[in-house]
């Protein structure tokens, strides 16, 4: 049972570490790619499917009792279309 040597321990232990830190920088190299693939995911979705469009503007316009004209409702849409660059 205790035939290992203190060297072979070493080189055991040695082992043990780098494959525990090897696995950690694997780990947070998965979630950064993770999370900047998903970002740009989201950013292209948000850009092709932007969550308010004129007629949500309109209405909600309406509902807090402005009466939305045209040129104004064009220069929100603007100002959020460039908020979001």
């Amino acid at each position: 049972m205790g035939d290992n040597t203190k060297e072979e321990d070493e080189d055991m232990t040695l082992g043990i570490i780098w494959v525990i830190v090897i696995a950690v920088l694997t780990l947070i190299g998965g979630v950064a790619l993770g999370f900047f693939i998903a970002r740009k995911y989201m950013m292209n979705y948000l850009k092709k499917n932007p969550p308010i469009n004129e007629q949500m503007l309109r209405t909600l316009m309406m509902q807090m009792g402005q009466k939305p004209s045209q040129k104004k409702i064009n220069q929100m849409m603007r100002s959020m279309n460039n908020q979001m660059k």
